[in-house]
């Protein structure tokens, strides 16, 4: 570890000592305090967890505000076995982050599947106010928790607490969050890159097209695995609807070769590796562009219902 990781790992630590400090719980008050410490420190400096592997599960924790860890209620859960969508569920988790050695080591099959299993169960009699089942994408979604958490006790209520509360409208049986975010991915391009946005429409390419598993998976599908946690941090610290501009940060890193090409599909059909460094830093930039409605609209996309 650098001198300078070692000072960013002691400042995390620091923020999140400080409740244990205290002989009183704390208010809310405290703990927002604290989350507006811990994403200043994500933003300038990034979680240094290469050499503290406590660091991510432990702010991610309370980036989600999850404190109940009840492990009776998860044995419950995966007590009544099999969910009624069992087979849909085991015919993604054989593929999920399939070229990534280091998850395949440390995620079997098995923990996916028993906590989309234990998902599908919490939500069956509906106590939220949208109902849940499997669909496409939550096993991409699941895989970041089950990697990054020590138990899976606590991935399982990361993820349930992240789907529940962030983008619960991205896991609808329509994908109606996805498919929003991927139209104002097209109207904020349109506005941060005239040219860009021409030469695809030109060649008959909208998100729908290009974007749709960056924008499904949190670009959890762009390898490599360490860079989608850095990204990840970010976007649990300031916003699930940020990844719409990270996905356009990343057409713009290679917006040269998209621009010279006369079939840019080709290059789009698979991104380059993930940076996520740049992709967060340009993203940033790009909020200041967008009108004011237009952001409101992009935060609220993955989990406002819109009357129709």
């Amino acid at each position: 570890m650098t001198a300078s990781e070692a000072a960013t790992a002691h400042s995390f630590n620091k923020i999140l000592n400080q409740a244990k400090l205290s002989s009183k719980s704390p208010s809310p008050a405290d703990i927002d305090e604290r989350v507006k410490k811990l994403r200043r420190l994500i933003l300038v400096e990034g979680i240094p967890s290469a050499n503290d592997p406590t660091l991510r599960p432990r702010i991610w924790k309370i980036l989600l505000h999850v404190n109940n860890l009840s492990a009776a209620t998860f044995l419950e859960y995966v007590g009544r076995g099999p969910c009624e969508v069992r087979e849909k569920i085991r015919n993604d988790t054989f593929r999920t982050l399939a070229t990534d050695r280091g998850f395949k080591e440390r995620v079997r099959e098995d923990m996916l599947v028993r906590l989309l299993d234990a998902f599908v169960w919490r939500n069956r009699h509906d106590t939220h106010h949208l109902g849940f089942t499997y669909v496409q994408g939550m096993n991409v979604l699941a895989a970041p928790f089950l990697y990054t958490m020590p138990s899976e006790l606590e991935a399982f209520f990361c993820f349930a607490k992240f789907i529940e509360e962030s983008c619960p409208l991205y896991v609808q049986p329509t994908l109606e969050g996805v498919h929003r975010g991927l139209k104002l991915l097209d109207r904020c391009l349109k506005i941060v890159d005239l040219e860009l946005y021409n030469h695809l429409r030109s060649k008959n390419l909208s998100a729908e097209i290009y974007a749709f598993p960056s924008v499904l998976t949190l670009c959890a599908c762009t390898p490599p695995l360490d860079q989608v946690l850095q990204l990840w941090d970010f976007l649990l610290a300031f916003g699930v609807h940020l990844n719409v501009l990270c996905v356009i940060a990343q057409l713009l890193l290679m917006r040269d070769e998209v621009m010279a090409s006369a079939s840019p599909m080709r290059l789009l059909r698979t991104f380059p590796a993930l940076e996520a460094l740049p992709v967060i830093g340009i993203a940033v930039t790009l909020v200041r562009d967008l009108p004011p409605e237009l952001y409101d609209e992009l935060v609220r996309h993955p989990y406002e219902i819109q009357d129709h």
